[in-house]
């Protein structure tokens, strides 16, 4: 969700974009950046460009898609297409693009939350939106296999209620010979914290421990500071548009490709 207000503005401008706008983008989409060996680059193939996700410049991706275009026709002149795990990679990328277009395209339109399934998102997480908080805490981690009824961890709840800080709990773990993680130090906002986090950070005081079960063992965390920043609703509507759209976006692909196998005749050798 860090990033879900920005996109999901972004995605209400283009979504709304018409008329001369609209013309506007597909005239600059379609407009000629550069000519390689006789081969038009068009601005829309800049948006292909990037490095390891980092954003570029518009000359900088100009000067990728002149190098990525410069490879390929070195490639076909050397008829690596035809080479038979070149064309089997290509096959599956294009199998690929084409099935991602069609859970897009089939979700798309269902996608978008209702008014009300907004607002009831809002009210059901006070946590992350009216009593929202930045938190300020130190934690380590306890490397290991826990779930919530494991012995160890009531034991380490116990250890904390006369631990005086976490210095003190990790001696205590690695007494027992247990991996634990050097303690480190974070600020984060309520909706960037694990969910599970919340309805017992709200209730800590400044000092207080708690130990919380992961996926790849514990986490102990201690509050340092607590500030309240609460989120209004209408702050925080592009937020929950976003995250309530992607997660029916899976729900509706999922029930897409449980239809789709419903229906084909499929064997399995």
């Amino acid at each position: 969700m860090r990033q879900a207000g920005c996109i999901a503005l972004l995605l209400g401008l283009l979504a709304g974009c018409g008329g001369e706008a609209g013309q506007e983008a597909k005239t600059t989409a379609g407009k000629l950046a550069a000519r390689v060996n006789g081969t038009e680059i068009t601005m829309q193939q800049l948006g292909s460009a990037g490095s390891l996700g980092r954003p570029v410049s518009p000359l900088q991706a100009l000067d990728q898609v002149i190098d990525r275009e410069l490879m390929v026709q070195q490639a076909l002149q050397a008829r690596l297409d035809r080479d038979p795990q070149v064309a089997q990679a290509l096959e599956a990328s294009r199998r690929q693009v084409l099935a991602q277009a069609w859970l897009e395209r089939a979700a798309a339109a269902k996608a978008r939350p209702a008014a009300d399934e907004v607002r009831a998102f809002y009210e059901e997480n006070p946590a992350i939106f009216a009593q929202r908080r930045i938190y300020k805490i130190r934690e380590l981690t306890v490397a290991g296999s826990f779930d919530k009824s494991d012995p160890l961890l009531s034991q380490i709840r116990a250890e904390l209620a006369s631990a005086r800080d976490l210095e003190d709990v990790a001696g205590w773990l690695k007494w027992r010979n247990l991996k634990v993680s050097a303690v480190s130090g974070t600020t984060q906002a309520a909706e960037h914290l694990p969910l599970g986090y919340l309805p017992q950070l709200a209730r800590m005081k400044e000092g207080e421990l708690a130990v919380f079960p992961s996926a790849f063992g514990a986490t102990v965390v201690q509050l340092v500071h607590a500030q309240e920043a609460p989120l209004a609703e209408r702050e925080a509507v592009p937020l929950i548009e976003q995250f309530l759209s992607g997660r029916k976006r899976l729900e509706l692909a999922a029930a897409e490709v449980k239809r789709l196998r419903g229906t084909a005749s499929i064997w399995k050798g």
